[in-house]
């Protein structure tokens, strides 16, 4: 590993901050530490919080007296103990009692120097030893290669990227978020040894480019990271970094997509400035030309919108602000179209911000982990709507919900769902479970497990999203589901594409090969249900029928069933 010295700009030095309420001591210890280090000074606790709340990205060491006034030594270690951000800057405790001491240490402090302070080379010492082995600790304390590349992994990155902002306070620096477009499809074409090749190919740039521009390179999940001097030259990184990245002259053009934090606020802390570039690098996704794009203020909105959002999901949680609508799905088998079941989709009712639309809210739980709660309150909230129709109609609607990725992930996941319809007195085989299509790809072999289990309780399982990812028709074989759901996308295009029209033939035929039910999803026309009906279809949804519905007003499809039910009995 390179040493950290040949990677800083070394006439930076390291700041040291002494709080004394003694002038004549600050002076002194500030002249003995002077030759080597920068020095701040604090009068007491509570000047010297302000200072290293305002400094923490660049002070290495706090040394600190045990009595003052206003904020003593000991309240001021408390509090550094449990922040998050100071915790990790080291404090050598000044005293002249033996008790002290012993308290610091155990309050947290790594060394103490006694007073009166008549021993300089002593303290030096003791000084540089304990911003040495902090540093060390904190390169120690993440593991430091990616596997594939060699390249830092984002821990190690952070930890560098944190130390070089210490050391050079005035230098502005860029975080950068690269990525690969479309690799799956190379992966597809060529293999997976050719893309990991790409992959190796596209690393020994980025490293090349970091070595060379003073900065530092890194790989996490699949995506890439510079923390480097800033540029305004961004066409010109991209370039240098993307430039044929193919193995052979005759493969497909490999093309980048790049994010941009430029001059990042280190005081946010290095993650939040790698989660920014990366945010800017989701914007210019889908697209087959390398291109990028830079973190601003829109999205510095939607960053501080999503967090209120997140902030909020416990109370609007509490309060019923989130709503369980139904849309209705009609089985077109017969002579009509019959009720045959329906969907919970769930909305947000803000008292503030209004209407919340479901693309805002829900990848955010998603990507936060607060879906586990929201999909547990529609699981209730849809049990209990099952129950009040089953006591009003004498009729029960099967009601399909969604299972996330992360739910299936929970231990106890299937005891919860069956508790749930057990306390509503509903069937297990009345829950309809929604699992997506690109879930099963994702660690396959514990979804099966656990939907297997699922299924073997009583529950039925539906893919949702057939079609959207990169499972196969032949896959299907090998995955437990009853019911698939035919991506919408097919459906738009099937009054004006043969081609998607013949592709929902293929996916009806297969699936009644496998004995599973079919949906098709987003039917708006007579023309699209007529074509559905004719490939096979069994069960459809969309505005054709009803956009999804509060339950009161779902109860007029419910009765206008029953009514036409009655009339063909008859």
């Amino acid at each position: 590993m390179e040493p950290i010295a040949s990677k800083v700009n070394v006439n930076h030095r390291r700041y040291v901050l002494i709080v004394d309420d003694e002038e004549i001591n600050r002076q002194m210890l500030g002249f003995i530490v002077g030759s080597e280090y920068d020095v701040m000074y604090a009068e007491n606790g509570r000047q010297a919080l302000e200072i290293l709340r305002a400094n923490s990205y660049r002070i290495s060491l706090v040394l600190l007296d045990i009595l003052m006034p206003e904020m003593d030594g000991r309240e001021l270690l408390d509090i550094l103990r449990s922040d998050s951000e100071l915790h990790r800057i080291p404090v050598i405790v000044l005293t002249a009692e033996k008790d002290a001491e012993i308290e610091s240490l155990r309050l947290g402090a790594v060394d103490f120097i006694p007073k009166p302070y008549d021993m300089p080379d002593v303290i030096m010492a003791r000084v540089r030893r304990s911003i040495k082995l902090a540093e060390d600790n904190s390169l120690l304390s993440a593991t430091e290669q990616d596997s594939m590349t060699g390249l830092y992994n984002k821990g190690f990155l952070y930890v560098y990227a944190d130390m070089h902002g210490r050391l050079n306070p005035d230098m502005d620096m860029d975080a950068v978020a690269i990525d690969i477009n479309r690799l799956h499809i190379v992966n597809d074409l060529y293999g997976r040894a050719y893309g990991d090749q790409v992959i190796r190919r596209l690393a020994g740039r980025i490293k090349r480019y970091a070595d060379e521009h003073g900065g530092y390179a890194g790989r996490s999940d699949g995506e890439f990271y510079l923390y480097i001097p800033h540029t305004d030259d961004c066409d010109a990184l991209l370039e240098e970094l993307g430039k044929d990245l193919r193995l052979n002259d005759d493969d497909i053009q490999i093309t980048l997509r790049m994010g941009i934090y430029q001059n990042a606020d280190r005081s946010t802390g290095m993650e939040a400035c790698f989660d920014r570039a990366e945010n800017a690098c989701k914007t210019v996704r889908n697209t087959y030309a390398s291109s990028y794009s830079f973190y601003d203020s829109k999205m510095h909105e939607k960053e501080l919108y999503d967090e209120q959002l997140l902030g909020e999901v416990d109370t609007a949680l509490a309060e019923g602000q989130f709503k369980v609508y139904f849309q209705p799905k009609y089985n077109i088998r017969g002579g009509r179209p019959v009720l045959s079941s329906a969907e919970a989709l769930v909305r947000w009712i803000h008292p503030a911000l209004g209407f919340i639309s479901p693309g805002a809210f829900i990848p955010l739980f998603e990507k936060n982990g607060l879906i586990l709660k929201l999909d547990k309150y529609v699981w209730k909230k849809s049990a209990e709507q099952m129950r009040i129709w089953k006591e009003k109609y004498g009729v029960v609607i099967p009601v399909s919900v969604n299972i996330s990725r992360m739910d299936i992930y929970e231990p106890g996941l299937e005891d919860e769902i069956r508790s749930i319809a057990a306390a509503e007195g509903i069937a297990n085989d009345a829950f309809l479970l929604e699992i997506t299509e690109s879930a099963y790809t994702d660690n396959s072999d514990h979804i099966i497990s656990v939907v297997n289990s699922l299924r073997s309780s009583g529950f039925r399982i539906e893919m949702d999203d057939f079609g959207s990812g990169y499972s196969s028709l032949s896959m299907l074989a090998s995955l437990p589901v009853d019911v698939l759901k035919i991506d919408m996308a097919f459906v738009r295009n099937i009054t004006t594409s043969e081609k998607d029209y013949r592709m929902i033939r293929l996916m009806i035929e297969v699936a009644g090969f496998m004995g599973m039910t079919t949906v098709a999803e987003g039917v708006e026309t007579k023309e699209q249900l007529d074509l559905l009906k004719q490939a096979g279809c069994d069960v459809i949804q969309g505005y054709y029928f009803s956009k999804p519905v509060p339950p009161d007003e779902f109860e007029q499809f419910i009765e206008k069933e029953m009514e036409e039910s009655k009339n063909a009995d008859s």
